[in-house]
């Protein structure tokens, strides 16, 4: 069985400009204000990083206490309701937005976390212990309180960590199959789980197996993304190892909590960038996994071996390929890591324009600095099919996707 597509073309150097470009109706409501507050935004940053330290461990923690995307829900979940508590405190007047926000965040991790409850606990302590005793202090906490509860009932029934949900398709050309027999996909629930913000958007699919755009996507993966590859050069696999030893979906947010800390911001502003980012990332997420599990569209690894066949003359079958990178448990398209980065770089460029200077950091091969939000996408596109895990149509489809999805969570958060 062949799967349809429309044709899409995107070279490297088209890449960072259509990021920047998705036509008039992409363009976000202007953002309001009902109120505003003069409470720095730190609160907002030390609970961002908890909300990392709890879904995946502390910065290096190998494997993540939380599978990668499966993770990012929760950042959702928490960012969006940090944000909602803030708003409430700061319209309501006489509170204490830190409060607010502080005990927010922690009533949603305790939900999903209960088992680091302790840590949480002291966490909260050390942050309304900053704040001082006092009425707004103590509205705070009602108001956070009340919007984690309020957002927690809104999540009943979600679907999250669904475990009656699962792959299936067929050991042929051209579905993606467990390593073992009658194995499964990581995380199959995520691509049913009710969105955060915005709807998942329609995606065409991968293209045919007959088409010469599928000829030009296998054959550039086999040459430059096999482990023992001749033609790529040390650069590029320097950089699709350190892409792959990076969370995807947190490492921006690291990234975001180093630059508030150099350019600090208020309050609502800090929680509702990350509440953008957060909010795109899982709804982007959500929108791949429904395609990694529903499509199944193999892996350069499977199509490459010649086993089964592709049925495409023009193809070149390499018995015994193998990537670079090691493949996760999931299909190619669309591409996670490439869902993941592009919305939340496209919500930080929105913001705070194209030459936002970020750092990214690997826990095993150090730190990259970057000066324009261009060149973290060039990389990381890049290094998944330098790394043999993803066709370029995977990783293009997934930042149109990733860009638009931004734009949307954007418009509904304003």
């Amino acid at each position: 069985m062949m799967l349809t597509r429309r044709s899409v073309a995107v070279g490297s150097a088209a890449l960072a400009t259509s990021a920047l470009v998705l036509g008039p109706e992409a363009v976000a409501a202007p953002r309001r204000r009902r109120k505003t507050s003069d409470e720095g935004g730190q609160v907002v940053l030390d609970w961002e990083q908890v909300t990392f330290d709890t879904v995946y461990g502390p910065f290096g923690t190998t494997p993540p206490l939380t599978p990668i995307p499966l993770g990012a829900p929760v950042l959702g979940f928490v960012s969006l309701t940090m944000y909602d508590a803030a708003c409430r405190s700061a319209h309501l007047g006489s509170s204490s937005e830190s409060a607010a926000v502080a005990q927010a965040a922690h009533d949603v991790l305790l939900n999903y976390y209960p088992a680091q409850a302790s840590g949480l606990q002291t966490a909260l302590d050390k942050s309304l212990d900053a704040i001082g005793p006092g009425h707004a202090r103590s509205k705070g906490v009602r108001i956070g309180a009340e919007s984690a509860g309020d957002y927690l009932r809104s999540r009943a029934g979600d679907g999250f960590n669904d475990s009656s949900i699962h792959y299936s398709k067929p050991p042929i050309a051209p579905y993606w199959q467990p390593a073992t027999v009658g194995g499964d996909m990581l995380g199959a629930w995520l691509g049913s789980l009710r969105n955060l913000v915005v709807e998942p958007e329609p995606i065409a699919g991968p293209y045919t197996l007959g088409s010469s755009a599928w000829v030009d996507d296998y054959e550039e993966v086999r040459a430059v993304g096999s482990v023992g590859s001749t033609v790529r050069t040390p650069a590029q696999t320097a950089t699709a190892l350190f892409h792959n030893t990076t969370n995807a979906a947190m490492t921006l947010g690291g990234s975001m909590i180093r630059y508030f800390g150099t350019h600090p911001h208020g309050i609502l502003e800090t929680a509702h960038v990350f509440a953008m980012m957060h909010g795109a990332l899982a709804d982007s997420l959500i929108c791949a996994w429904q395609q990694k599990r529903d499509v199944g569209f193999w892996r350069p690894f499977q199509a490459i071996s010649g086993l089964p066949d592709d049925g495409n003359p023009l193809t070149t079958p390499q018995p015994g390929w193998a990537p670079l990178v090691p493949n996760p448990p999931y299909s190619d398209y669309l591409s996670g890591h490439g869902s993941a980065t592009s919305p939340q770089i496209e919500v930080i460029r929105r913001v705070y324009g194209e030459n936002t200077a970020l750092d990214l950091r690997s826990p095993t091969l150090g730190t990259r600095t970057y000066a324009h939000l261009s060149e973290i996408e060039h990389e990381a596109f890049h290094a998944r099919i330098w790394g043999g895990l993803h066709y370029r149509q995977a990783m293009t489809d997934a930042y149109t996707m990733g860009h638009r999805t931004a734009v949307r969570v954007m418009a509904a958060l304003p």
